[in-house]
């Protein structure tokens, strides 16, 4: 019922929201990447959803599109730019997903989406995670973010499927907000994010 119903009727209501009080928020960081990026706002690319389908995610661009001599892009830590590390920092990267989350492509609360590259490195457990909609905030995120191992993010995640109910959105709702103040787990100790998932091998 609350997995069917009341989740999805609550994440459309509380996107609506959170759309209305932070577009101030929206509006300016939208002018300043426009001026950064040389008119590049946001950055989207292909995650795994619900039962591994694949959308179209939307973050606000925080890195540029510099290549070295062969014209592979640089590493993130050489890329992301200033104001997207302050724009990483405070979270407000994530934003524009609550687009993501009227399309019916996310939910509020959930287990990250992930690049689609690793779906052939899951475990039958950890595959587990994509039983449910991909979320903006999740219980991997207030209890680590990027700064536990994969395979701990996973557990987290699969706990999750197990146990969603209201009141743990609720709890994991709360908790994000505290963890964007203290800017806890944004990153793996010397990474600009976090290192690849490279399987469980």
């Amino acid at each position: 019922m609350y997995r069917s119903i009341v989740k999805p009727a609550l994440d459309f209501a509380a996107a609506v929201f959170w759309l209305f009080i932070l577009s101030p928020i929206f509006i300016i960081v939208t002018i300043v990447l426009f001026k950064q990026n040389d008119g590049k706002v946001f950055f989207t690319q292909l995650r795994p959803g619900k039962n591994g389908v694949l959308f179209k995610i939307m973050k606000f661009k925080t890195m540029n599109d510099k290549k070295d001599q062969a014209g592979n892009l640089l590493s993130d830590d050489k890329r992301i730019t200033k104001i997207g590390r302050t724009i990483r920092k405070t979270s407000l990267d994530e934003i524009p997903q609550l687009i993501n989350v009227l399309k019916g492509d996310m939910s509020i609360v959930g287990p990250r989406p992930l690049l689609p590259e690793y779906l052939n490195l899951y475990s039958n457990e950890q595959s587990r995670r994509h039983e449910v909609k991909p979320g903006i905030t999740g219980w991997a995120q207030v209890n680590g973010r990027n700064a536990i191992t994969w395979q701990e993010k996973f557990k987290l995640d699969v706990w999750y499927v197990d146990n969603q109910s209201f009141r743990l959105d609720w709890k994991i709702m709360v908790m994000t907000i505290s963890k964007i103040f203290k800017s806890d787990g944004i990153s793996q100790a010397n990474q600009a994010t976090t290192t690849r998932f490279e399987g469980n091998g």
